[in-house]
């Protein structure tokens, strides 16, 4: 058994397990880890627990050590310099004309990486740009572009509930979101209704799809005809979290029916 712990680092989109290398560590403290970059200032975001190492499908990574103050002053230097070579991309980026918005940047913590994101429509020629950044920051650079809900996730912002971005505050990864979960919901079918900030559909509508899934099982479409203790008429309205369901009966008019 080996005992692991989940640790965000900031140029990555999601949090990574890692073995704890039998340190005595737990959530919130910052550590230094072992990536495939390099070295990574993290912070655990998980209590660790027990895992079979035989049911794992590659070997985890391993924490090196608990941070220590020159490690943190060291992070806060990388992020001084990171956010420095940011503005410089930008910079270099409107002098040749490349379409491409360049949303942040990030040093590994040796500095033996630069790790920039951007968002761009369409396919973008960025060697010139990476052979330019390497020979005024003299390591290794890596330009990677992400979509619409990466970008969302990275800037922050909030959605129309009033809370931060659910994608900047606690999700880890993203998960299909399909416009069935709107339909499931009898929510409105209006875009600026159901789409968030990043102009896709709503990460939310999927937190309760299965619950309105289960409680329509036993309920009538709108516009099928049923027969009920008053007589038989066509279903105009159905309110499936409070289960009940209104049926327009001719002579009688509309019967709220309780499930």
């Amino acid at each position: 058994m080996k005992e692991i712990v989940g640790v965000m680092i900031d140029s990555e989109e999601k949090m990574k397990y890692f073995d704890t290398n039998q340190m005595n560590v737990k959530k919130n403290i910052t550590v230094i880890v072992d990536t495939d970059k390099g070295l990574e200032f993290g912070k655990i975001v998980t209590d660790s627990h027990p895992v079979d190492a035989s049911k794992l499908k590659e070997p985890l990574k391993k924490i090196i050590r608990i941070a220590s103050k020159k490690d943190y002053i060291n992070y806060k230097n990388n992020k001084k310099k990171a956010a420095e070579a940011y503005r410089k991309c930008k910079e270099i980026v409107r002098k040749k004309g490349l379409d491409m918005n360049v949303i942040d940047a990030f040093y590994t913590f040796d500095q033996s990486q630069l790790l920039f994101h951007f968002t761009a429509d369409n396919r973008v020629d960025f060697r010139d740009l990476a052979r330019e950044l390497a020979s005024i920051y003299k390591t290794r650079i890596e330009l990677r572009q992400i979509g619409v809900r990466d970008k969302a996730k990275k800037v922050c912002g909030f959605g129309v509930c009033g809370q931060k971005l659910c994608c900047s505050r606690f999700l880890n990864e993203f998960t299909s979101v399909s416009i069935s979960m709107a339909k499931n919901q009898n929510l409105s079918l209006n875009p600026t209704k159901i789409n968030g900030v990043c102009g896709r559909l709503l990460c939310c509508l999927k937190y309760e799809d299965d619950v309105y899934k289960e409680y329509k099982k036993e309920l009538p479409n709108v516009g099928a005809t049923v027969e009920i203790k008053e007589g038989k008429g066509k279903v105009t309205n159905v309110d499936i979290l409070s289960q009940t369901y209104t049926v327009d009966v001719p002579n009688v008019g509309p019967v709220e029916v309780q499930k």
